[in-house]
């Protein structure tokens, strides 16, 4: 149950006082430091459960008791990639027996089947393939519009469009103008990682620079393309490392005002290269059950007024602690999903498509209000009472209509052709 502000208060005189006086500045609507909120990853008993307290009510304060989510599909198209970040289990060489490329057609009628499933969103995002054709991305995006011209696409992350640009030889404000004419509606901000170069220089070396990342967001802000922010965490990164990353967040939006969303990322540790191989001391198996409620409690107070919503993953956290996190600062529940590779392919076992009922349900549990939203946070339904309201996607009895990871990576069709080859 929600705390009384009054309570809060009340019980904040009995807190560290370190981390109450954080805490007040917070309920007072003011900005938080990078220090003061590093001290917050120290919080044990009474303090512990007062920062997701306070998380919760600027929550409250901010979007109400509306849980959103969005009806949406992934289409990871290949897992072909030239990087071989530390962290990634999904990427493969392209001689590899694992590799794969979904052609442009399947993504089109992939795109078709979840948009007469009530998917407003197709999430288009992949490896870096060598030998790439340059209009890939805009080709892709011009025959899903073609298609479904009201389908909203989310797609290519910052380093996709470093990618593309420089396969395509032009300036990264050029491409992102080409990406938005073919049809490109908002950006994933992943690739985020640890937006500290040092870090990045550790777990991802060669992986887009910080400056890049920040030029790709800050640039496609100024041309009107929205997108998410994210950060992988539970790795080696550090309490700062993960406060100034947020606080990197917070001046971006301060400048642009484009960020839609923050998403922290739990690292999926089972079969990423640099935990298998253990190539860094002290690496994390994820972050713990405490840590990730810290984190989604500080980005919350770290972000107040500036960013509206936190969006948890339940790929990563399963259904559980994703109510849990709907308690300690988090409104939105993502994406339906349908197909992912990326979580699934390091080893995370709460499936890839969740159905908008069982969103629903989740919500109602902890007393929430549930709401679809489009990409951009615009409401279209909301379920103020329990009814018998079922989507297409509710009535889907066998998921493996859908394809999954794991058979997409033995199909023959789809293997990957090495452009080199004749």
């Amino acid at each position: 149950m929600t705390l009384q502000l009054s309570n809060l208060e009340s019980l904040l005189k009995n807190a560290d006082p370190l981390i109450s006086d954080t805490l007040n500045r917070a309920l007072s609507e003011k900005e938080i430091s990078p220090k003061e909120a590093e001290i917050l990853y120290n919080a044990n008993g009474l303090d512990f459960h007062l920062i997701g307290a306070v998380a919760d009510e600027l929550r409250k304060r901010r979007v109400g008791n509306k849980v959103t989510y969005v009806v949406n599909r992934n289409i990871n198209f290949t897992n072909v990639c030239i990087k071989q970040c530390g962290f990634c289990a999904f990427s493969r060489d392209f001689r590899e027996g694992e590799a794969y490329f979904i052609p442009t057609e399947e993504i089109v009628r992939r795109a078709k089947e979840a948009y007469d499933y009530g998917a407003t969103e197709v999430c288009i995002q992949a490896g870096l393939p060598p030998d790439m054709d340059a209009s890939l991305y805009e080709n892709i995006c011009r025959s899903i519009k073609n298609e479904i011209p009201d389908i909203h696409i989310h797609g290519f992350s910052p380093e996709e469009v470093l990618y593309g640009a420089s396969r395509s030889e032009v300036s990264i404000s050029e491409y992102l103008g080409r990406l938005k004419e073919a049809g490109v509606d908002t950006l994933p901000g992943t690739a985020a990682e640890i937006l500290d170069q040092r870090m990045r220089d550790l777990i991802s070396p060669g992986r887009i620079k910080v400056k890049d990342w920040v030029d790709v967001i800050k640039t496609a802000h100024k041309m009107g393309i929205k997108t998410t922010s994210t950060m992988m965490f539970g790795h080696v990164e550090s309490a700062r490392d993960r406060v100034n990353h947020i606080a990197k967040i917070r001046e971006i939006q301060k400048d642009t005002g484009g960020f839609t969303e923050f998403v922290p990322l739990n690292f999926i540790a089972n079969e990423a290269p640099m935990y298998k191989h253990n190539l860094h001391e002290n690496i994390q198996h994820g972050a713990s059950a405490k840590d990730v409620l810290l984190t989604h409690a500080i980005a919350r107070i770290m972000l107040n007024n500036y960013i509206n919503n936190i969006q948890m993953s339940w790929v990563k956290e399963g259904k559980k602690m994703s109510q849990l996190l709907l308690l300690w600062g988090a409104n939105d529940f993502g994406g339906t999903l349908i197909n992912e590779s990326i979580s699934t392919s390091a080893g995370a076992q709460h499936g890839q498509l969740i159905r908008p009922k069982e969103i629903r349900r989740l919500a109602r549990e902890i007393g929430r209000v549930p709401a679809e939203r489009s990409t951009s946070y615009k409401i279209l339904r909301t379920f103020e009472n329990e009814d018998d309201h079922v989507d297409a996607l509710d009535e889907v009895e066998d998921q493996s209509k859908f394809g999954s990871y794991f058979e997409l990576i033995k199909i023959d069709k789809y293997k990957y052709k090495n452009p080199r080859e004749k």
